[in-house]
């Protein structure tokens, strides 16, 4: 009954985002408005972690299955990605470059503002 709760939780969440975003006048994705929606919840402590922790666990722990239609979706339309290859691998190696180093960038600021803050 415990993961029945669970998964209703977390779908809950995601079906509200999904009100939420056909309510607003910009484009934003859902996943997002959900993502936001559940820190909100758990930082107000409306939420606890131990209501959706064994659920969440095993989504993260298969999270590589959701990713198979996006793959599958990659290979019907190879034929248009081959035509623009070196642009799109520009981009991809570029944008992961780019993500390395402001995530490194962060990690020290982070750790810097912590030590600040220990002194």
């Amino acid at each position: 009954m415990k993961i029945i709760i669970q998964i209703a939780i977390i779908f809950s969440i995601c079906w509200v985002s999904q009100i939420v975003e056909a309510l607003i006048p910009i484009a934003f994705p859902a996943s997002v408005i959900g993502m936001v929606l559940l820190l909100i919840l758990l930082l107000t402590r409306v939420l606890r972690v131990d209501h959706i922790r064994e659920k969440s666990d095993f989504l993260l722990s298969n999270m590589a299955f959701f990713f198979i239609p996006a793959g599958v979706s990659i290979i019907n339309y190879f034929d248009i990605l081959a035509s623009s290859l070196l642009p799109f691998l520009v981009v991809c190696v570029v944008s992961t470059v780019l993500t390395f180093a402001v995530t490194a960038y962060a990690v020290r600021l982070t750790r810097a503002l912590m030590d600040r803050r220990k002194k």
